[in-house]
């Protein structure tokens, strides 16, 4: 007699079989799918740089007449004279390297950095503080040709412009003498192009001048933009 295995034997083997086969189509499946590609971020598009201002610099180095106190800085003389610039359609950049309360000891300090650029044109006022103070004369042309002297150091040298100064009366005849001779000697001596006051026509002149009786109001500095750019306009080139 041939034995004859339960119906639940055979049912259950053949679940099993069939939960195996189940699971290789299911592993074949799986397997085949092929491992996702990397993905790639998008470049940022390149953004255009600002093309470089390649005009000739004019510097203006001085003290708060060149700054501009009490004023805002496209007032002050060294802004005018950009406007003046542009007007006679000549490629120059005017920058205003003045510094309020600052010596000629404080302008010579300052060369070697302010000569890193470029420089075309030096328009050089600085001493006013000195004679405020009642410096010797003998130090502020010390500072003032060593200020000089560091311009010419750039190849090829800039044009220079000093714009002489006044000390005030009430050191004394004496001292006023002294003082003014610097900027025409020093001028001389530098081949340097005068302006023989830079506040020719405002000092003095309440209205042209904020209450202090120092500083150029805007239609100060008007005037004062025309003292220099008379002296200033000869040595541009076209």
């Amino acid at each position: 007699m041939r034995f004859r295995p339960p119906r639940t034997m055979i049912s259950a083997k053949r679940a099993l079989l069939a939960g195996l086969a189940f699971l290789g189509l299911a592993a074949c499946r799986g397997g085949a799918r092929p491992a996702p590609s990397p993905s790639v971020a998008a470049s940022p598009a390149p953004v255009a740089s600002a093309p470089a201002d390649d005009r000739p610099v004019i510097l203006c180095v001085g003290t708060s007449l060149t700054a501009g106190l009490g004023l805002d800085p496209s007032e002050a003389y060294p802004a005018l004279l950009q406007a003046k610039v542009d007007a006679a359609g000549l490629r120059y950049r005017v920058v205003n390297a003045g510094v309020s309360g600052e010596t000629s000891a404080g302008a010579r300090r300052r060369m070697g950095w302010l000569m890193r650029q470029r420089v075309a044109v030096l328009v050089l006022e600085t001493g006013a503080n000195d004679g405020l103070r009642g410096q010797p004369p003998e130090a502020t042309r010390e500072n003032i040709q060593a200020v000089l002297d560091e311009a010419r150091r750039q190849q090829p040298p800039p044009k220079l412009v000093l714009a002489g100064m006044e000390a005030l009366p009430n050191y004394g005849q004496p001292y006023r003498r002294s003082f003014r001779a610097i900027y025409p000697e020093l001028a001389r001596a530098n081949g340097a192009a005068l302006v023989p006051f830079l506040l020719q026509g405002v000092a003095g002149e309440a209205k042209l001048n904020q209450p202090d009786g120092i500083h150029p109001t805007a239609a100060g500095q008007r005037i004062v933009a025309e003292n220099v750019w008379r002296v200033l306009r000869p040595l541009l080139a076209p």
